[in-house]
């Protein structure tokens, strides 16, 4: 069975806590990304970095995963 088929199968609350997880992790990437950006001292090095509002990413995907995350924790918790 594919990976598509068995998400689908899964409840609705584990559904969600795998989006929620997929968006914390997005989150950390947007953070090491800031991290990197802030680094450079040079203004043409930071243009190799590109400019991306990482900051307002990071905060958008924590705040959507953390959602997800405690709308699912109360099935996810029942189900032990």
């Amino acid at each position: 069975m594919d990976i598509v088929a068995q998400f689908e199968l899964l409840s609705d609350a584990a559904q969600l806590a795998w989006a929620g997880t997929a968006l914390w992790v997005l989150a950390g990437i947007a953070a090491v990304m800031e991290r990197r950006r802030a680094k450079r001292r040079d203004v043409a090095r930071l243009e190799q970095v590109g400019w991306v509002p990482w900051t307002n990413l990071f905060m958008l995907a924590a705040i959507a995963g953390g959602g997800c995350l405690a709308m699912s924790l109360p099935v996810v918790l029942g189900g032990l």
